[in-house]
């Protein structure tokens, strides 16, 4: 290591230290200052990696599938250096090499797994010459950050280097980005028992790039994901190397698969719901492909993951806040982040697989990080549970819409509660049960699930991020 760039890398680290002793998470601020200091330090630090890096990107499930990733290339013996934290942008990647960097130009790890934000990956790509890409899918989400879906397919199919493209051949418009790439690796699902009957409001109707006529889905998943022809032309959906068949959902809880591969296949068990969850695993499954990871690892890999931060993750929380006992009764609470129609519909969708009335506590915002309009809760299908809704407490910046979002989609308005602080709406939500043992669905969107998460680990009922 030089001693300038041992320099700028020591005072990064101290920015981490301080922001830590400050009570941060520190997974941005010192890669921020390391990159101020040295413009070249991502692409540095990433050119120590003897096994070069892979990037993730996707609208929807960008951290859950780099913790599936993660928990394949651990299972076959690969060290990573990874943004695990879910900072996704240059200066979270840069602070995750800035972490596992090491005397003599050395590096604690051999893989670089980098979650990357959609707007980022051009850019970061150009600075970690990736060995693969993979790119998930691309939905409707914070509108007045990023604009419309073609402006970011766009700017990825200009990304141009030796790194494989691996693609989800369901989603029309990722899958036009490998046409004429013979190695690119497609993943689908292909299993017409969780065709919906047509496609959903929220969905993102694709035409085709070669002729520009409308797609013509004869199976339609999520959202706009599914298998799709056009009938001008004849271009249609590619064949996937990798699919998910057999697919059996089993609540809020879990889900279930048969993965085929090139190589074989063999029988998915995963502690985490909904079909989206099942395309999370097959993108991350396709990834360790690319990079020619065994199918057992994978297999093993994807059977030991659990909820990541906020993502269908569980705790229990106790009423003795809203209720004054010490020894009030503890409740499950199972926290669904959702931040744009397409997401909302799966957690609604998973949701009413589930028996019984729902006890709901949603909590709105509207920061910078969620995305100043909200507009997108019109497009997201409460009416599928709105039948079945016996309690909803709405909470963050944006309650009073939430809440009118709900009386419109036929929640009786003696169901709905409104309580913009989120401490007492959780506390109200939690001890309102009325006898029942279900549990309490938290239905966040990003920044409210950060804050949901900071009262729990306060009072010692989740564990810090970090």
């Amino acid at each position: 290591m030089s001693g300038a760039l041992a320099a700028k890398l020591a005072i990064a680290r101290a920015v981490g230290a301080l922001s830590r002793l400050r009570g941060g998470g520190a997974t941005s601020a010192p890669g921020k200052v390391l990159i101020g200091l040295d413009s070249h330090a991502i692409a540095t630090l990433a050119g120590r990696l003897p096994r070069g890096c892979a990037l993730i990107s996707a609208t929807n499930g960008k951290t859950t599938t780099a913790a599936m990733a993660a928990a394949i290339f651990e299972r076959a013996g690969i060290a990573l250096v990874h943004n695990h934290a879910g900072a996704n942008m240059a200066s979270g990647i840069a602070t995750a090499l800035l972490d596992a960097a090491r005397t003599r130009k050395r590096i604690a790890g051999e893989l670089g797994l980098f979650e990357v934000d959609e707007l980022w990956l051009d850019v970061l790509a150009a600075q970690l010459h990736p060995r693969a890409i993979l790119l998930g899918n691309l939905f409707r989400d914070q509108l007045d950050r990023y604009g419309e879906l073609e402006a970011i397919g766009e700017r990825w199919a200009q990304i141009r280097g030796g790194e494989r493209l691996v693609l989800n051949a369901d989603d029309p418009l990722l899958a036009d980005l490998g046409r004429g790439r013979s190695d690119a690796l497609y993943y689908g699902v292909e299993d017409d028992s969780l065709a919906m009957p047509g496609m959903a409001h929220a969905a993102d109707a694709k035409h085709c790039r070669r002729c520009g006529a409308p797609y013509v889905f004869d199976a339609i998943y999520l959202g706009h994901l599914g298998r799709y022809h056009c009938a001008r032309c004849g271009q249609q959906r590619p064949a996937p190397s990798l699919a998910a068949t057999q697919i059996r959902l089993e609540g809020v809880r879990a889900a279930r698969f048969t993965l085929r591969t090139a190589d074989g296949e063999g029988e998915v068990a995963l502690a985490l719901p909904g079909l989206y969850n099942v395309y999370n695993a097959l993108a991350a499954a396709a990834l360790a492909s690319a990079l020619e990871v065994p199918l057992e690892h994978i297999l093993a890999g994807l059977q030991s993951v659990k909820a990541a931060f906020g993502r269908a993750e569980s705790v229990t929380v106790s009423a003795s806040e809203a209720s004054g006992e010490e020894d009030a009764p503890r409740r499950e609470l199972r926290i669904l982040l959702v931040k744009n129609p397409s997401g909302a519909n799966e957690v609604l969708r998973t949701l009413t697989l589930e028996p019984g009335q729902h006890d709901l506590l949603g909590v709105l915002n509207d920061n910078i990080a969620d995305g100043r309009d909200v507009s997108w809760i019109w497009d997201a299908d409460f009416e599928l549970l709105a039948g079945r809704i016996r309690r909803v407490t709405c909470s963050g910046t944006r309650a009073p819409e939430l809440a009118m979002r709900l009386k419109y989609a036929g929640v009786e308005p003696e169901r709905i509660r409104v309580q913009g602080d989120l401490r007492r709406a959780l506390w109200q939500a939690v001890g309102d049960r009325n006898g029942s043992q279900a549990p309490l669905y938290a239905l966040p969107t990003y920044t409210a699930m950060l804050s949901l998460r900071e009262l729990l680990v306060k009072r010692g009922e989740a564990h810090a991020w970090s």
